[in-house]
């Protein structure tokens, strides 16, 4: 008998619904989208995932029936929730489409189901709680950071933690960025302020690279706007994509009721790391629970990435164009989760404001990818994965991009971190901030 493409009864995408963990309602579903997927062969390029799903089927002659629990386990594992599969896939819900496919969500729902029949390991705990691990780094980061070279250390956290010794790990930072912006007080932005915004600064920009938040901050405020930083927590992704939902669910409730003054006031909430901003907008309003699904649903409609929202000041005609300094030419790599938002290369719109600034888009897979980069099994395949995209990025010109983990991928591969876009806008508005001044005369078209 034929396997029926249209959804079964076990559909359900939402991990606050008591169906998301009916194991056989997820068999269904298991089956039905495999059989799409398998006929289909759209996304044969995007991930692991699609390969081991296409040779484990053809593998039982192509009845996807007939797959064990263990090639059903290489399938999911190999997912590392980009969502592109998603964003191409012509048989969504998005699309209209009766299908109502959602490969990457349909992974995540089998992590869960697995995670609360196994347990979540020692390693998922670690990585899916980083303010944990900055908790444990802050009394000696230089201390921490000096262990996570070496390489004796290394291969014990290897056989401990499951954590490849050669992966090269985000250094902690002397003071974490909320300590910082909690110092300068409330009144420490612009005299007479044109607006305000808050600022959902992420765990990683928090822990790891202070710098960046602090230049989002002068970029913002020299754009006339209050920054607000209310206390928040890791947005819940790497807690989610291990199949700790509940730990998830709690991080998303907290910063759900952290921004719900602001929003309820019409503040925009602002995300560095496009994880995040995925994470307030896509998954928040069903990962919440019904009580707060409409405070989620409204934290999701004013959430917007750094650069989303200064390309809307940009078409307000809000956003100064006095830059001092110029890259010339930016190497912008586009990380999968703001093209899973489905919002334009907003980044490399801003950057070409600046004048004489040539943008060259890297539109490849990093292969870093969340934490899954970070694992003993998948490392050397996320470099694989990365290639391209390496090659492509230090061909030339001044390294960016928005998401920090894949700014570590790219060091790790070029010795080179990349910057974050708004850190170029930062350093153009300084006059010492590139080498190439901006001439009084340039007559650089307006972008």
């Amino acid at each position: 008998m034929a396997i029926k493409a249209t959804p079964t009864g076990g559909l359900c995408y939402n991990p606050s619904d008591p169906r998301y963990w009916d194991e056989q309602g997820l068999a269904q579903e298991i089956e039905r989208v495999f059989d799409i997927c398998h006929g289909c062969r759209l996304c044969f390029n995007l991930c692991p995932s699609f390969p081991a799903l296409f040779d484990a089927v053809d593998g039982h002659g192509g009845d996807v029936r007939a797959l064990s629990p263990g090639e059903i386990d290489a399938v999911v594992d190999a997912c590392f929730q980009c969502k592109l599969c998603y964003v191409k896939c012509p048989y969504t819900a998005d699309d209209g489409h009766e299908f109502a496919l959602d490969f990457p969500r349909l992974m995540l729902r089998y992590t869960a189901q697995r995670a609360r029949r196994r347990g979540i390991s020692l390693r998922d705990r670690m990585l899916g709680n980083p303010e944990r691990l900055g908790m444990l780094a802050r009394p000696a980061p230089a201390m921490v950071n000096r262990i996570n070279r070496a390489r004796w250390p290394r291969r014990i956290i290897e056989k401990v933690a499951g954590i490849h010794r050669d992966k090269r790990l985000p250094d902690f930072a002397k003071e974490p960025f909320s300590k910082w912006i909690a110092r300068r007080g409330e009144g420490a932005g612009p005299a007479v302020a044109v607006g305000e915004v808050v600022l959902f600064h992420t765990c990683f920009v928090d822990l790891n690279e202070p710098d960046v938040g602090k230049d989002v901050v002068e970029v913002l405020e020299h754009c006339g706007l209050r920054v607000r930083s209310p206390a928040q927590t890791c947005c819940g992704m790497p807690a989610l994509e291990s199949g700790n939902v509940e730990d998830a669910r709690r991080r998303a409730r907290r910063n759900v009721a952290a921004m719900k003054p602001f929003v309820d006031a019409g503040v925009p909430v602002l995300a560095i790391n496009p994880t995040c901003s995925y994470m307030l907008k896509k998954e928040y309003p069903e990962l919440v629970g019904e009580d707060l699904a409409a405070d989620a649903r409204a934290l999701a409609a004013a959430t917007r990435d750094v650069c989303e929202y200064l390309f809307e000041l940009k078409r307000e005609e809000k956003f100064p164009r006095d830059f001092r300094t110029t890259p010339g030419e930016v190497a912008y790599h586009v990380p999968c989760h703001l093209k899973a938002q489905n919002i334009g290369f907003r980044s490399r719109d801003m950057m070409k404001t600046i004048p004489g600034v040539r943008v060259r888009l890297v539109d490849r897979c990093c292969g870093h990818n969340g934490t899954w980069a970070m694992k003993r099994e998948h490392f050397e395949k996320s470099m694989e994965i990365g290639r391209p995209a390496f090659d492509e990025l230090s061909a030339g010109g001044v390294m960016t991009t928005d998401c920090p983990l894949a700014a570590v991928q790219f060091e790790q591969a070029t010795g080179i971190r990349p910057l974050h876009p708004v850190q170029v806008l930062a350093r153009a508005y300084r006059d010492n901030g590139f080498a190439q001044p901006i001439v009084a005369d340039d007559t650089d078209e307006i972008r």
